[in-house]
């Protein structure tokens, strides 16, 4: 009856004419959707509805243990220390004490930071902490003989 290739011609091109036909009929379809618009809600309707909610940017941030993020943003404080942006580094520093108070390289940094932005009482604050976390610590001397020079 038919050969192979005479079937194979007419599979294309019903698919040609389907592929034409949908691409036609798509785009009056949207068309008309856009036209229809919700209708407008009445004054007592608008009274009714709920305010938005907050956004979520805007709540305060909270805390929880959370070693690895200390970690992390004491290294993001050594790289703002490095390139000189102190008030960078002393945020991120404050940040790790929040996330991991007992991080005591992170109060030790803070003080160097708070240091570096001349605010000797927040040095002297976060030095405190760093010595009552690690009265032993590699840097425990240096801190206490800037402690007693504050003084």
């Amino acid at each position: 009856m038919f050969s192979g290739q005479v079937i194979l011609d007419f599979v294309r091109r019903v698919l040609l004419f389907s592929l034409f036909f949908a691409g036609a009929v798509w785009p009056q379809q949207q068309d008309k959707n856009k036209d229809k618009q919700p209708p407008k809600p009445t004054q007592q309707q608008q009274q009714e509805q709920e305010p938005p909610e907050e956004d979520e940017t805007l709540k305060p941030r909270e805390y929880a243990f959370n070693p690895l993020e200390a970690e992390h943003d004491v290294k993001v404080g050594l790289f703002y220390f490095k390139k000189g942006d102190f008030k960078a580094a002393r945020n991120r520093f404050k940040e790790a004490t929040l996330w991991n108070p007992s991080y005591a390289d992170a109060y030790l940094k803070l003080g160097d930071s708070e240091e570096k932005l001349k605010d000797k009482d927040a040095a002297a604050q976060a030095y405190s902490k760093y010595l009552e976390l690690a009265p032993d610590g590699k840097s425990a001397e240096a801190v206490k003989k800037k402690l007693a020079s504050k003084r």
